[in-house]
């Protein structure tokens, strides 16, 4: 029977144990709710298939694994395994594709609704009882604006990216995007360049991989070409936005505020500058959770079963 091992559970959630119960069928299994640096070794070094989502398999873990014949992450990106070497390995390598375009694309929208709308202002404006001290049935404080008539501009028009510009024409956004490939990806909407897009929308939204064409991609430049009252939202990939830069323009007006759902240190250390600019309403932030529906997770986790299913391991 072969040996299976699940390195970071943890990055699952707790509700979904009954599927992954499901993999026993498949072999030996072992889970782990987490794994160091110091521990993939000894824990991988006889398996057949190493379930991995962020711990990082290198060719020197590699090497030392006779048996290993996949390495199935539980994710889109790839970057945690080293390819090359697993390909002159003749290691398999499966990642997961197009399990959370809903969950991000909904993530997304709530995250800029709530910013553009006030919520939580709103929110604690009746729960402390000021509301009920007011002379007039309504209070509009700092006001806040349509989706309707702005320009929407995404970066990255994959299937989440698709998905976010379906729904931002929905509220009546004008949709453009910016190709980091340089491919056109959807006539529905137009393609612009990149000073276009950070010069003319009103927002900007993050649905592109980290690679070297992304890695800082938005910094003290953008945010100069940027209107000031305009939003960045970043639920792609952390690292595409410069952090100090995006603080920096947070704090000299620049823009008018920012949602961001991933960093480029996860968990996000407590010196990062997003934590300490001058005025918190303009910053919502959560923490790299905009992929994981409790739908989501469960379709991730039948793509890697499938995965590998359709081995037919040794």
């Amino acid at each position: 029977m072969p040996k299976i091992v699940f390195l970071d559970t943890n990055t699952l959630g707790n509700d979904v144990v009954d599927q992954l119960e499901e993999f026993k069928k498949l072999g030996d299994v072992t889970f782990y709710d987490s794994t160091s640096p110091e521990e993939i070794l000894t824990r991988v070094k006889d398996v057949s298939v190493i379930v991995t989502n962020k711990v990082v398999i290198t060719k020197e873990i590699m090497l030392k694994c006779k048996h290993l014949q996949l390495v199935a992450i539980t994710a889109t990106g790839t970057n945690n395994v080293d390819l090359l070497a697993a390909k002159a390995l003749n290691i398999n390598v499966k990642n997961a594709v197009n399990y959370s375009s809903e969950s991000v694309a909904q993530q997304t929208f709530a995250m800029l609704l709530s910013l553009v709308n006030g919520i939580y202002s709103y929110d604690q404006r009746v729960k402390s009882g000021q509301y009920s001290e007011e002379s007039s049935f309504t209070w509009i404080g700092n006001s806040f604006s349509e989706i309707a008539g702005k320009r929407f501009g995404i970066i990255g028009l994959g299937n989440i990216g698709t998905r976010v510009a379906e729904i931002a024409t929905a509220f009546g956004a004008e949709v453009v995007y910016y190709s980091t490939s340089g491919i056109a990806r959807n006539e529905r909407y137009k393609l612009v360049d990149k000073k276009e897009l950070f010069s003319t929308s009103d927002i900007i939204s993050i649905h592109s991989p980290l690679n070297v064409k992304t890695a800082d991609f938005v910094g003290e430049n953008e945010f100069n070409l940027m209107r000031k009252s305009s939003i960045l939202i970043n639920t792609g990939r952390g690292g595409i936005v410069n952090e100090p830069a995006l603080a920096n323009a947070l704090n000299k007006g620049e823009i008018k505020g920012a949602a961001i759902d991933v960093f480029a240190i996860e968990p996000t250390p407590l010196d990062n500058p997003l934590l300490k600019i001058n005025s918190p309403e303009k910053l919502l932030l959560s923490p790299h959770v905009a992929w994981a529906s409790k739908e989501a997770r469960k379709k991730l986790l039948e793509i890697t079963y499938a995965n590998i299913k359709e081995m037919k391991l040794n």
